[in-house]
């Protein structure tokens, strides 16, 4: 320690405040902790990139020009509407006031907690001991903790030679700040990010192309559950450019290249969504040990821990970059810290994209489950088949099942259509308690509503004439 330093004892030390690590925070005080949860931007922190700039201010932008959109859009049952419009300045002070009001509610729990928010960045100077430094003239704090968890998350990646400018080349953040609504927009990345920021902006008006440098959108997604949404992005005006990479970006033109070709693109903005970056840089991981891979990852064992006294979750370690997946990981590395036997051994994590149609996915792919040796089926029913559906005028789309025959049990549920991200949360509990189609079918879904189209699909897998007498479960 150096002369002079006054080291703060900390019982247990929360880098972060992202969904993962407020998690663990609350879990951790519940269990008996002392909690010191730290964050760059202290309590305007909490929550983190989903909260504050990710995932709820994309939703409700996704949400007010999917709104807009389909006002006009059922002439032909007879509603007409005029002159519907969206202002971009007006909206960004609702979502403000909707941002505001979730961050203080967390901000509420953590405080009945007992849970004290620090301001600052933290990094490792040694084993046991690291500073918090703010970004004001504070003196740093010297903290010796007990344990410590990692939850510091991810940034956006920036594209070679044009880097972040905030005014013509913008990131996800910059986009969905934006206060008036440009004439045209360049989306470099074909990611899930990207789609679904085109999307909302193609629906507000703006002219949108998608640059992409692969040779298919959403790289990692079955093809099949993409092809109705890029029929709707071609409906929707969207120009779609795969193989291409942007070389600049100069006088309101995107220049993209494709082997010899050249393309360029009018825009008035560039949104640059190429994949994000784990915040594992700057944490002096080294004074402890630890080093990251060549992706900036930790490795971590079932338990999310990364060495003795230290846990990891989120963006910064291996699997998909989701807030729902961190939360579960940081309940996980809590009561591991906390001495309790705990594992995060999920048999499905679900992933959504926010485009149009939504597209929801939880467990193996027909090929990832044949890849495993399993007696695959696959039942596939077309959205059309619901009067749910008809009545909303959205009938693009389809519930798929996979199921391992060996052992009688659900190991996929696909579903694109509308609210796919509020109906796979069924598919991802049939597959953690390894149902059967008859189970599925067994249980009485409402009708009309797009949620029987699980129940419904399992009747196709099993062959079941819709009407037909549906046998009892056996008893197990």
């Amino acid at each position: 320690m150096v002369v002079g330093e006054v080291a703060e004892g900390v019982d247990l030390l929360v880098v972060g405040a992202g969904p993962g690590g407020y998690t663990a925070a609350l879990r951790a005080a519940a269990l008996g902790r002392s909690v010191l949860l730290v964050d760059r931007l202290g309590d305007s922190g909490i929550g983190g990139v989903c909260l504050q700039v990710g995932c709820i201010p994309s939703k409700a932008l996704i949400e007010v020009a999917d709104v807009a959109h389909r006002a006009g859009g059922l002439g032909d049952a007879g509603l007409t509407v005029r002159d519907v419009s969206v202002d971009l300045d007006r909206f960004q002070d609702w979502k403000a006031g909707k941002v505001g009001g979730l961050t203080g509610a967390v901000s509420g729990l953590l405080r009945r907690a007992g849970v004290e928010v620090a301001v600052g960045e933290f990094r490792f100077t040694r084993p046991g001991s690291g500073v918090l430094q703010s970004a004001d003239d504070r003196p740093p704090r010297h903290l010796q903790y007990t344990d410590v968890l990692l939850a510091t998350g991810s940034r956006p990646v920036e594209l070679p030679g044009l880097p972040r400018d905030g005014l013509r080349v913008l990131d996800s953040t910059d986009a969905l700040a934006l206060r008036s609504l440009p004439r045209s927009m360049a989306v470099v990345g074909g990611g899930y990010i990207g789609l679904e920021l085109g999307t909302a902006f193609a629906k507000l008006g703006s002219k949108v192309t998608v640059i992409e440098a692969l040779d298919r959108l959403l790289p990692g997604v079955d093809a099949a559950l993409l092809r109705p949404v890029r029929q709707r992005l071609d409906a929707l005006g969207v120009d779609v450019l795969l193989g291409h990479r942007v070389e600049g970006f100069e006088d309101g033109v995107v220049t993209a290249t494709a082997g010899s070709g050249v393309v360029r693109v009018p825009a008035e903005k560039m949104v640059v969504a190429i994949g994000r970056r784990p915040n594992t840089d700057g944490l002096g991981l080294n004074k402890i040990g630890i080093t990251p891979d060549g992706a900036g990852l930790l490795a971590v064992g079932p338990d999310r821990m990364a060495a003795p006294h230290v846990a990891a979750i989120g963006d910064i370690t291996a699997g998909p970059a989701l807030a729902h997946k961190a939360t579960a990981e940081g309940e996980v590395a809590a009561e591991a810290l906390c001495g309790k036997p705990a594992a995060f051994d999920p048999a499905a994590v679900p992933a959504v994209v926010f485009s149009d149609p939504e597209i929801a996915v939880a467990g193996l792919s027909p090929e990832e489950a044949r890849a495993q040796g399993m007696d695959v089926a696959v039942a596939r029913l077309p959205l059309s088949a619901s009067g749910r559906a008809a009545t909303m005028g959205a009938t693009e789309g389809f519930t798929q099942l996979v199921v391992d025959r060996s052992v009688d049990a659900v190991v996929g549920v696909h579903i694109v259509g509308p609210h796919a991200s509020e109906l796979i949360a069924e598919g991802v509990l049939a597959i953690e308690m390894a149902a059967s189609p008859l189970d599925l079918l067994a249980s009485i879904h409402p009708h009309p509503t797009l949620s029987e189209m699980t129940s419904d699909v399992a009747r196709v897998l099993l062959h079941q004439p819709a009407g037909a007498t549906v046998p009892a479960p056996a008893a197990s």
